[in-house]
Formats: structure tokens, C-alpha cells, sequence
């Protein structure tokens, strides 16, 4: 899975129309987010940092509500933009959710464990989890 890391608003008209998973490395305004749905109808989640999840407005996580779009909170740690503008999620995570899923664990579970060992955060893991 790649998310796709956008550090500036100037981005946001060029992307692939394609992108499912966005990362906002700066502070959106709600017309970055109008603007982003717009230009990429397939987006399904949004990842911030906690810094400025709190700050997004009531009427623009119902917006995202009636998008079906998940807004997650968390950061691509280490993360170099000027060398690849995807972070990309290690195939190593995956397999071993799928380990810890044939264990038997919640998804609850496997999310607060792998959190713990690797750069994802617990509202990340879970929407890969779901999807």
C-alpha cells in the first residue's frame, strides 16, 4: 500500500485522480480539502498529524462523513518527500498482520502490536485492517 504525501496546497491540483490515500504533511484549510476530493474522486482516507487533526472543522469531518472518506490521524515517520513522494507501507507489516490474524487476535490487538513495531500509527493500521 503507497499513501501519498503532500507537503504543499500547490500539489494539490496535480495529482493523480487515482490516489486513495492521502498524507497532508501541512495544515489543510477546508478549499485544500475541497479541492482535494475534487481532484481525486477515489480518495478513501486522510491522513494528518495529530497537531492538525484537532484543528479540522466540524463541517468538513461531515463532509468527509458523507464522502466515505476516513480521516486518520498519524504521520509518515522518516519520511524523505525530496527522494520518493509515496511512502510505502513495508510488505513486512503486512505479513505480519496476516500472522497475527491466523493467531487469532482482535484487529483491536494487532493494530496496538504493530503500532509498537513499525511507523504506523494505531488509526493507520486499522483502516488497512478494514480494507
Amino acid at each position: 500500500m503507497k499513501i501519498r504525501v503532500i507537503s504543499s496546497r500547490e500539489e494539490i491540483p496535480n495529482l493523480n485522480k487515482n490516489e486513495n490515500v492521502i498524507h497532508f504533511a501541512f495544515r489543510p484549510s477546508n478549499t485544500d480539502i475541497f479541492t482535494l476530493v475534487k481532484t481525486c474522486p477515489e480518495v478513501e482516507a486522510i491522513q494528518l498529524p495529530g497537531s492538525y487533526r484537532r484543528t479540522i472543522s466540524k463541517s468538513i469531518e461531515m463532509f468527509m462523513a458523507m464522502q466515505n472518506i476516513k480521516l486518520i490521524e498519524g504521520d509518515v515517520w522518516g519520511h524523505r518527500k525530496d527522494i520518493n513522494e509515496y511512502y510505502s507501507i513495508s510488505p513486512a507489516i503486512n505479513e505480519r498482520i496476516k500472522y497475527l490474524r491466523s493467531e487469532g487476535l482482535s484487529d483491536e490487538n494487532i493494530a496496538d502490536k504493530v503500532s509498537h513495531e513499525g511507523k504506523l500509527s494505531k488509526d493507520m493500521l486499522l483502516y488497512i485492517l478494514n480494507n
